[in-house]
């Protein structure tokens, strides 16, 4: 509660400033010019150790937004963006979305419906909004079987005896989470978040990378990246690592924007994301050019169909999607078999 009232507050009082920040930025739009995302020389060693680039791939490029880069300077840039928005990283998300995002999220765990003792991998996870909600859903589960067992033992019947017999004293397990984040200044978010919230137990924080995850194989139940995929530098790999550190039986599910199907949607979509939301960057969190960045990487990333297809490519079976605002995002899921 405490937490909400903070971010609460902190975008009201952004919000007074709005209109004159935006005659203030469109003033200069034309002359606005990009900052550097790779002036600091320490973060390009902590990224270097992250990912190794071969002379192949340095001579490759992809895209970052709509902009053309080299492959081995991606990572790097797109770490930058993260690591500058990390602090008004979950006020931006609500005022971005006026608080949606948060059904979004909601919509993941009823979906994923998880049980008490399994293990999430929760990849790109930054500031743990998917893990804090898988914990609470699973220990609210949990609860519910200890309530229904001390009920049903207080006038158990011959089976019900005979069923629980030489099982006494076993609870529902405890389930526990794993945040995964190349960038450090998000996890720190993150860690700072679940000690406000009281969240003390079941929690791991993990600096890694999505397309080189630090765990074993066949570590987890359910692997979840929401909002993430999309800034890896190749999706193919990150799938394969996910496919790797599941369980057989595991489930990979990601929460990411995608294509709007209502042409009328797509068109006010468009011209929100564009007009306001850069702006909203600068606003709040002081930085027009990362803001600028996410929207257009959302528009690089495929659509619903082909990334179903890319799923399936990389192993999963049972590969389906759900569209959530009329496609303004989806959540993919598969198993590994």
């Amino acid at each position: 509660m405490t937490l909400g009232l903070t971010l609460t507050a902190n975008m009201a009082a952004s919000f007074k400033e709005l209109p004159r920040r935006i005659v203030q930025i469109r003033n200069r739009s034309a002359r606005f010019g990009p900052r550097n995302p790779l002036g600091n020389s320490t973060f390009r060693t902590e990224v270097s150790a992250y990912r190794c680039c071969s002379g192949a791939a340095a001579g490759r490029s992809t895209h970052f937004g709509f902009e053309s880069v080299p492959e081995g300077e991606k990572a790097e840039r797109v770490y930058k963006v993260f690591e500058s928005v990390a602090q008004k990283y979950d006020v931006m998300n609500d005022a971005m979305s006026l608080g949606i995002h948060r059904l979004w999220k909601d919509s993941l765990l009823r979906l994923m419906n998880p049980q008490p003792g399994l293990k999430l991998l929760d990849t790109a996870g930054g500031t743990g909004d998917i893990s804090f909600r898988f914990l609470e859903y699973t220990r609210s589960v949990r609860e519910g079987q200890l309530r229904h067992r001390a009920r049903a033992n207080q006038t158990p019947s011959w089976q019900e005896i005979a069923a629980g017999y030489g099982s006494e004293g076993e609870e529902p397990a405890e389930s526990r989470a794993v945040v995964c984040d190349i960038n450090k200044e998000m996890l720190k978010v993150g860690k700072e978040r679940a000690e406000t919230a009281g969240i003390t137990t079941g929690l791991s924080w993990v600096v890694g990378d999505a397309e080189e995850l630090p765990f074993n194989d066949d570590q987890f139940d359910v692997y979840t990246i929401a909002f993430g995929i999309r800034n890896v530098t190749h999706i193919e790999q990150a799938l394969q690592e996910a496919l790797r550190v599941l369980k057989p039986g595991g489930r990979f599910m990601c929460l990411e924007f995608s294509k709007v199907s209502n042409p009328l949607l797509s068109r006010l979509y468009d011209a929100y994301s564009f007009q306001m939301i850069p702006v909203l960057g600068e606003v709040i969190a002081g930085d027009w050019k990362s803001y600028q960045y996410l929207v257009e990487s959302i528009r690089r990333f495929p659509d619903q169909e082909t990334f179903k297809e890319m799923i399936e490519e990389a192993g999963f079976f049972r590969v389906q999607y759900v569209n959530l605002t009329g496609g303004v995002v989806a959540i993919h899921s598969g198993f590994k078999l």
